[in-house]
Parts: structure tokens; sequence; C-alpha cells
């Protein structure tokens, strides 16, 4: 593992680091902001989950969470959105390839290679940072912003007993109804639907639903609203009476001005949960 950047912020460490991925095959680079208290000992993680076009860089420096998870004692760990280098497959299309790994293990040509962003968020990065910081990895939650969302509740819901708490912004609700999800989950997946049902939220909230809190926050005004589809979640969280609360905020869009408007009460939640296990 290299250090790439570490940088004093609000009474922690925001740092920057890469290390070469077995399951990716190439490197990957990933943010984490360490706070104070992971002096003294082994800290809760609130890992931050991307979304498309984005790096691990974009909700380090535009989200405003660090604040937040200073005051709170939890470390915020920023994967990147997908595998990156000159061998790596891409897309001319911003929603396909570099940038938009869409968080699930691709079996399909030109995307199985690389294209492994599952195990990759799931298992070898989170054995990595148990080892190598003082995190206490039993006391996870998991944020996500659109692509991002997406991913946190697939992976929340997948992995019981994980993450004890799981929140997103706009996530991308219904993808195997949509078709910002179709093309996507075609191309990584291949065209069996049946392969598709755990890489979407609501079809996995109709069958297996979450083992703890989630917070579901949407901007009314955003442009991307008919592709996310947050109502068939919100209908599936109340039909299977889920402890949740989704909330659409009037005015806003699917921008870092969103997320940033609500990430303290989103680091609030986790914080009580994960201080609560």
């Amino acid at each position: 593992m290299k250090t790439i950047s570490e940088n004093a912020c609000f009474g922690g460490t925001q740092g920057v680091y890469s290390h070469a991925s077995a399951v990716c095959q190439c490197d990957m680079t990933f943010g984490l902001f360490l706070p104070a208290e992971a002096k003294d000992g082994p800290v809760p993680v609130l890992w931050y989950l991307s979304g498309l076009t984005c790096t691990h860089e974009n909700a380090m420096t535009k989200a405003g969470a660090q604040v937040w998870a200073a005051e709170h004692g939890i470390a915020l760990v920023f994967p990147d959105t997908s595998p990156r280098g000159e061998d790596v497959a891409d897309d001319e299309a911003y929603d396909l390839g570099k940038g938009a790994g869409f968080y699930v293990n691709a079996t399909q040509t030109p995307w199985a290679p690389h294209f492994q962003m599952w195990d990759y968020i799931a298992e070898e990065l989170p054995k990595l940072l148990g080892k190598n910081f003082a995190l206490d990895m039993e006391r996870q939650g998991i944020t996500g912003h659109s692509m991002g969302g997406h991913g946190a509740l697939t992976l929340a819901m997948n992995l019981p007993g994980r993450f004890l708490s799981v929140s997103a912004f706009a996530p991308i609700a219904n993808p195997t109804a949509s078709d910002w999800g179709r093309k996507q989950l075609t191309a990584y997946l291949g065209e069996e639907t049946a392969k598709w049902a755990k890489h979407d939220a609501t079809l996995l909230m109709q069958e297996t639903d979450f083992d703890g809190p989630i917070l579901i926050d949407q901007g009314a005004s955003d442009q991307f609203l008919d592709l996310l589809m947050p109502e068939a979640l919100a209908g599936a969280i109340a039909a299977k009476r889920q402890q949740g609360t989704f909330r659409m905020q009037p005015g806003y869009d699917h921008s870092y001005f969103f997320v940033a408007s609500f990430i303290e009460d989103h680091v609030a939640f986790h914080a009580d949960a994960l201080y609560a296990g």
C-alpha cells in the first residue's frame, strides 16, 4: 500500500492511499478519514460509495462529511467507483466502464477481468483497512449517492450482519425496471435477469429487508428522478414494514449541493447505530 497524501483535517487525518488489487487486477485508490480518536484505538467505520463518473475524491472534497465524522469519532472510507488503468475496458458513455462499476462482479466480456467491484468493496478493501488502520470492523455503516446509494443498499441487504446501518442519497432504487440499470446489468452480468436481482434494492427489500435502520433522502427536483424510481423502493419499505425513513426533499436536485445539505443527518444517523451496536 502506498500513501499518496495525508492532510490534517478537523483534528484527524484525511489520507489518500493506493494499492495493487488482486480482484480488480489493477492499482486502486481510496480515501480514508481518521478522526483524532483513532490515535487511541479502533474507531467505527462509515463507508461512502460514490456515483457515476466519480472517483474517491468527489465525496471526499465535496460532501463535507469529515467535520461531522470528527464530531462523532467515526472513520470515513471513500473507495473509487471502478477499476482504472490503460488496460481496463472502457466505454464512450459516462454510465458504463471507468467511473461506472455499479458495485457488481462482471461476468461478461470485456468487463470481467477487472470489474469485480462487489468483491473489492465486500472483501478485499475491508481486509486491507482492518490490517493497516485503527478501525473497528465490527462496527460498520454504509452510505452512498446515486449509483453509490444503489451499492450501499444492495451490499447491506446481501451481507447480513456486516453493517449496523445503511443510508442513501438519491439511490438507483429499482435498476431492473429502469433504463438506467438494465443497460448496465446486461453489459456486466448478461441477459439472464435472474442474476440481476441481488443488485436491485427494491427486489431485495421485497424478499429479505435489512436487519437495522435505513435512511434515504431524495431530492424532489432531481433531474434523474424517473430513472432512479424511488417510489418503488419506498413502497417496498412500507410493505415490508422495514425500520426506515424515506424523505423527499423539496427543491433539491441530484448534485453534491444536495448531499452536503443532508450529510450531517446521515453521519449522526449512523453514529447512533454504530455506538449502540
